[in-house]
């Protein structure tokens, strides 16, 4: 895997809107051929269109991540396409914010099976891939409610991500003398993520993200943690927007 980011090929989860459409086009921006990968083909076909209109390179794959053979068909699409695979971003993710008194277990699944098996699904899918090549880059978007609990409501979403924290680390540890593995863990961040609560939640959550950060700032600090020399591992990211307490 060379330094720096261009002509790296990258592939995104989540990749149609928010966080995840945001990376795919600064990426390209920085010389990446991108492989943007979701549920609403028509919202990736518009950032491939975009990335493309720019002079870019980019292919969209539709993927439900919950579904671990999709996610293996796509990994091998996407090198078949573009010749290889250097790094993989587990984005997507869902953070319906509820107390859990409500009991809502159908949320609990969703968060479960998306945030947490979506992400193993993505780097069991990718694996054997980067250790045949003795190369490759994980990252693995958290959240800073996986750094500190985010309760009242948040409390099972607060579990996937910090599960998602403790197997970047475990990961790193296990591959990390050839494979890098990174966590991003942002606060509040302008995305559709907010748009997920319903019910008593959802004004709070409302007002919380009031204060977010674009997602080209959490962009931008996937690329630092990609264009690093290959020596160079960058474990952790955390960033929120100035006023976040929380």
């Amino acid at each position: 895997m060379s330094e720096g980011i261009q002509g790296k090929v990258v592939l995104i989860t989540g990749g149609g809107t928010g966080l995840g459409a945001e990376t795919a086009r600064f990426l390209a921006s920085r010389g990446a051929a991108v492989a943007v990968a979701a549920r609403r083909k028509d919202k990736l076909d518009s950032v491939v269109n975009e990335i493309a209109g720019s002079g870019g390179r980019a292919r969209a794959y539709a993927l439900d991540v919950v579904r671990k053979e999709q996610v293996a068909a796509v990994v091998q699409a996407a090198i078949a396409d573009f010749g290889r695979l250097d790094v993989l971003i587990n984005n997507a993710g869902l953070m319906p914010i509820r107390p859990m008194a409500e009991v809502n277990t159908d949320e609990w699944d969703a968060m479960i099976d998306v945030n947490l098996k979506g992400t193993l699904y993505g780097i069991a899918a990718v694996l054997p891939v980067f250790l045949r090549q003795e190369s490759g880059h994980i990252i693995n978007l958290s959240s800073v409610a996986g750094v500190k609990v985010f309760a009242p409501g948040g409390t099972v979403y607060s579990g996937t991500k910090f599960a998602v924290r403790a197997i970047s680390e475990g990961l790193r540890q296990e591959i990390g003398s050839k494979i890098r593995v990174t966590s991003i863990e942002p606060g509040a961040v302008e995305s559709d993520l907010k748009l997920n609560t319903s019910g008593t939640s959802r004004s709070a959550v409302l007002h919380f993200y009031e204060a977010a950060i674009p997602a080209s700032a959490v962009a931008k600090a996937i690329a630092f943690a990609i264009e690093q020399p290959m020596e160079v591992d960058i474990n952790e990211i955390v960033l929120r927007p100035t006023a976040q307490e929380f």
